[in-house]
């Protein structure tokens, strides 16, 4: 095939696979995210067009039973497609598949430029290429991966700009360790962000806790990059920003419950999350109870 006729399927475009496959995506990610973009699909049996992803791409299959072919960069492989098997289809190389039976699947794509913001600490930029990999290995990080996004779009982000960031992160690691073929230079352990880092990190957060925080703001204040902030700050607290952040919020909203007149709404405000249903639902998961019930029991 000429160069002139490959086609392109680039998510940067809205609806990017209408006229790849049959049927538009039950869910997709656009206009929400950068940098990553997240399809799920149910399609008839049917044959995908030779083209190129402009985006390196993860397909996660949720089909039992069902078989099918993939051509990754001239290579044939009937694929067996079970449960949890991922297929990488890195950006720039031909690809084609085709489904023999109904199917349903994800589609993971990550923009290059983040693998190489991502990466620049421990790997040269012009190093970062991908193994294209036939769907027929599992990969359990990916899948928790994959289904926490499902659900973030499912219940409309709640988790907000940092939990998105830190999946975005862990998960170019991932394929930088697991799937690049230029492997990542070796860092010794470090003992985690200093006393001060921790302090200022902390200060900030407490101060505009009521903000969508993101990664690369937190990491801006230390001058480090995202990733290895991520990194130093599980290794000095022993959890992530975003685990940090929330059990603030739900100690200030406990706070607030206890010793002002606002309502629950005003406090789930404050705090930083979106609604009242919102701050409900991870209030019960950290505390056990709602905050109506937090409340009734603390005036009996």
């Amino acid at each position: 095939m000429s160069e002139q006729n490959v086609k392109l399927l680039d998510y940067n475009q809205e609806n990017a696979s209408n006229g790849f496959v049959p049927n538009l995506p039950t869910l997709s990610s656009f206009g929400y995210w950068s940098n990553i973009h997240f399809e799920h699909h149910q399609q008839p049996a049917f044959e995908v067009d030779e083209h190129q992803h402009t985006w390196h791409t993860i397909a996660y299959g949720y089909a039992g039973n069902s078989w099918g072919e993939r051509w990754l960069d001239g290579v044939c492989t009937r694929e067996r497609r079970n449960l949890g098997d991922i297929a990488i289809i890195p950006a720039g190389i031909s690809h084609r598949c085709n489904w023999n039976t109904e199917s349903e699947f994800t589609i993971l794509a990550i923009e290059p430029t983040l693998l190489k913001q991502i990466g620049e600490d421990f790997i040269d930029s012009d190093r970062i290429q991908l193994i294209p990999q036939f769907m027929s290995e599992q990969d359990a990080l990916i899948q928790g991966i994959f289904f926490t996004l499902r659900d973030e779009l499912k219940s409309n982000q709640i988790g907000g700009n940092l939990l998105i960031d830190s999946l975005k992160t862990t998960l170019s690691i991932h394929l930088l360790r697991k799937y690049c073929i230029t492997k990542p230079k070796n860092y010794s352990d470090q003992d985690g962000l200093s006393g001060i880092k921790l302090q200022q990190i902390k200060e900030y957060i407490n101060e505009y806790l009521d903000r969508d925080l993101k990664l690369s703001e937190l990491a801006a204040i230390v001058q480090i990059s995202p990733y290895h902030f991520l990194r130093l700050f599980k290794q000095s607290l022993g959890i992530t920003p975003h685990q940090y952040i929330l059990q603030c919020r739900i100690h200030q909203a406990k706070y607030l419950l206890q010793h002002s007149k606002l309502s629950i709404t005003d406090i789930a405000v404050r705090v930083g999350f979106c609604d009242q249903s919102h701050l409900t639902q991870y209030f019960k998961r950290i505390v056990g109870v709602t905050p109506k019930q937090f409340l009734k029991e603390r005036s009996q």
